[in-house]
């Protein structure tokens, strides 16, 4: 779950992690309302869940209250644009304004999961305010690293190597290496999958502040946060995405026009790898999980033809605590109650695989069975081509 910089900054702020005096605004009178409280020069910044928001313009530097007041009214309703978004953007509808400070350097510091790894990293760079995926392709070196016990978290002497690693002058570096500590234990406390502070800023009197925010927690983990759900945002989520979730189904919407309703993340990324290896382009996957019902099967289908861009589905199943049988009186009922029209390729192995096949055949309905994943595929790439 990703949450907007203002509340990760919140967030941060209680783990003792420096953070500029700021307040969220949702309307023109509330952003003047927070210039004028924190007075002088502010930054107007717009809230969306994207990076390059200065690029796009919804990020501004306003020099008193006034000002403000009109960048406000530019950028709030304003759909920005940046590499993150796509060419569709995203709405802005709220704003954080921030205090201004006499920025020295700009640093980076980040916490993810190292997957090849297996291990949580802590990583800075010098390169601040910067992509940091630029920075690793193109000057790996500039990023340093040090890996954390998650029973120990950041030790004192890792923040240190890292601190002077990356350049922070000796008067600023006890309040670096608390701000590293502190942001070690924010990510592992709140189960977070990321924890990114871009720029992490240093002063020209020596203070460091985390001049931006980013935290993404883990799903699995909200039992355990469930106060954190009062941060989710879901005009900045996709729709059918949300949608989905509702009855615990995932979704991801691709750039394609071919549909697919798989059970494993596995055998959706196989799915959507021999579609493209056969030439077609996924549209979207559906993961409709081990245990789904007719019920959940129907609504995957729903969620799936909601999506404009599909010209035919393709379902590959393999049933094990999903029944190949209560799969096909799914997709039949999907059929009959929500007059499906395009194609459907149906690609089914496992338990019940005959007594599937039977419930298909005997629907009335013009379903392609296939004899396998290439064949599934190649059918659906033909029959969404016959429909271009």
């Amino acid at each position: 779950m990703k949450i907007h910089e203002y509340q990760a900054k919140s967030i941060l702020a209680k783990f003792n992690v420096p953070v500029p005096r700021g307040e969220v605004a949702f309307t023109v009178a509330e952003a003047e309302a927070a210039a004028k409280k924190l007075g002088g020069s502010v930054v107007v910044k717009a809230q969306i869940h994207a990076g390059g928001r200065g690029k796009g313009g919804g990020v501004k530097v306003a020099k008193d209250a006034a000002e403000a007041v009109l960048l406000a009214e530019k950028i709030l309703g304003m759909t920005l644009v940046t590499h993150q978004t796509g060419p569709e953007g995203r709405l802005v509808q709220r704003l954080l304004i921030e205090e201004t400070l006499p920025i020295d350097k700009e640093l980076y510091l980040g916490i993810v999961l190292d997957r090849a790894a297996g291990k949580i990293v802590f990583m800075a760079s010098a390169a601040g305010g910067m992509d940091i995926e630029e920075v690793a392709a193109h000057t790996p070196e500039a990023i340093l690293k040090e890996f954390i016990d998650p029973g120990i978290g950041l030790m004192p002497y890792q923040a240190r190597n890292l601190a002077f690693g990356i350049g922070i002058p000796a008067p600023a570096i006890n309040a670096a290496v608390a701000a590293m500590m502190a942001l070690s234990k924010a990510c592992l406390e709140m189960d977070a999958s990321l924890a990114e502070i871009n720029p992490f800023m240093l002063t020209k009197d020596n203070r460091v502040y985390a001049l931006d925010a980013k935290i993404t927690f883990d799903d699995n983990a909200m039992f355990r946060h469930k106060e954190l759900l009062d941060l989710r945002d879901l005009n900045e989520e996709d729709p059918l995405e949300v949608e989905a979730s509702k009855f615990g189904l995932n979704y991801i919407k691709l750039d394609g026009d071919i549909a697919c309703m798989v059970n494993g993340a596995g055998l959706a990324m196989g799915t959507m790898d021999i579609i493209k290896y056969s030439g077609g382009s996924p549209a979207n996957f559906l993961d409709v999980g081990g245990g789904a019902n007719a019920e959940q099967v129907k609504n995957a289908f729903r969620i799936l033809l909601s999506d404009k861009a599909v010209k035919a589905v393709l379902i590959n199943i393999f049933g094990g605590i999903l029944r190949c049988d209560t799969l096909a009186e799914g997709v039949v009922a999907a059929a009959r109650d929500l007059g499906i029209s395009l194609p459907i390729v149906i690609r089914m192995e496992g338990t019940n695989v005959e007594l599937g096949r039977k419930v298909l055949a005997d629907s009335g309905f013009n379903f392609t069975v296939a004899d396998g994943m290439k064949d599934a595929a190649e059918k659906v790439v033909a029959l969404a081509r016959s429909k271009a």
